[in-house]
């Protein structure tokens, strides 16, 4: 494994992660927590340090199933990821809770289920302008900063080319960006990153493996259960994502390269980027996953070696 700095927050993260939305049950199985501890232990053994979740992943179903695993490891060994702004109703049902009230109570529920003082990497979660531009909600977060509870702020972002959150990042004290970032969806490139490097803000690209559709694993024609988030995405879309990763598969990836793990070092390569947090059902896709670190360049920017 190789690690980075993550921004302003000193923070030395695993170039790959473990990204949890898919515990809480909207990416087609339901997870025990036998299942969860299993995946856990490789992402450790493999040397991943950061798991990022949300509240939001099932009603904070994830973060309990991340707190049970906690309870039975060294919590100083992992970087928690985790956010808020949504009250979650049912599978694909949220609402938004943005208010300084709502958020506190959020922030409290979610230390309860990851059963932790503290939280290290704290993000606001796919929110609107007129949400972010509320100085009772980062007042109110300073605070928790300030009470031990909150070691760090950060942003994630619902618009990759959301440039309004991302410049007064600094301003809220927020030290990160998150953004949905792959091969297929650049986004991020066209301005964000740069105000992530002029700011030092750590980045997280989140769906590096876009949804799945870079795994490799799916052909032009693949159809999702009913079950599977991806069953909601327009199927012209879907064709024409499969289309083009064909076309990537063929042009792009080295031959005998597996296309996931060429997908994550792909992301890896941008200098503003700090770590990628793909999904994974098993430990065999942890195991895959923590692969790509082997083609990652040790003179990136961000490189920081563990003593």
């Amino acid at each position: 494994m190789k690690y980075r700095r993550l921004g302003k927050t000193e923070l030395k993260v695993s170039v790959v992660g473990v990204g949890t939305w898919q515990f809480g049950g909207e990416w087609g199985m339901d997870f025990t927590q036998q299942e969860v501890d299993q995946i856990l232990d490789k992402a450790k053994e493999l040397g991943i340090n950061l798991i990022d979740t949300a509240e939001c992943y099932g009603d904070h179903l994830s973060e309990r199933l991340i707190g049970g695993y906690l309870q039975k490891d060294r919590r100083e060994d992992w970087i928690v990821a985790t956010k808020f702004g949504h009250q979650f109703h049912d599978k694909f049902s949220r609402t938004d809770q943005y208010g300084a009230a709502e958020v506190l109570q959020q922030l409290d529920q979610s230390l309860a289920a990851l059963q932790t003082d503290y939280i290290d990497l704290y993000q606001f979660h796919s929110g609107p302008d007129s949400a972010f531009d509320n100085d009772a909600l980062w007042t109110m977060l300073d605070k928790q900063v300030q009470a031990g509870k909150i070691r760090h702020l950060g942003l994630s972002i619902s618009k990759n080319g959301n440039l309004y959150q991302t410049s007064k990042a600094s301003s809220i004290n927020a030290k990160t960006i998150q953004a949905v970032y792959n091969r297929l969806d650049r986004i991020p490139e066209e301005g964000v990153f740069a105000s992530c490097e002029e700011q030092d803000l750590g980045v997280l690209a989140r769906v590096p493996l876009a949804s799945g559709y870079l795994s490799g694993k799916y052909k032009p024609g693949s159809v999702f259960a009913g079950n599977d988030v991806r069953h909601r995405h327009d199927q012209q879309h879907v064709a024409n994502l499969l289309k083009q990763v064909e076309d990537i598969k063929q042009n792009e990836v080295p031959e005998g390269m597996d296309m996931a793990q060429w997908a994550l070092a792909w992301c890896l390569k941008h200098p503003a980027v700090t770590t990628v947090i793909p999904g994974s059902k098993s430990p065999a896709q942890v195991e895959a996953n923590a692969k790509a670190a082997e083609f990652v360049s040790d003179d990136h920017p961000l490189a920081v070696h563990l003593s």
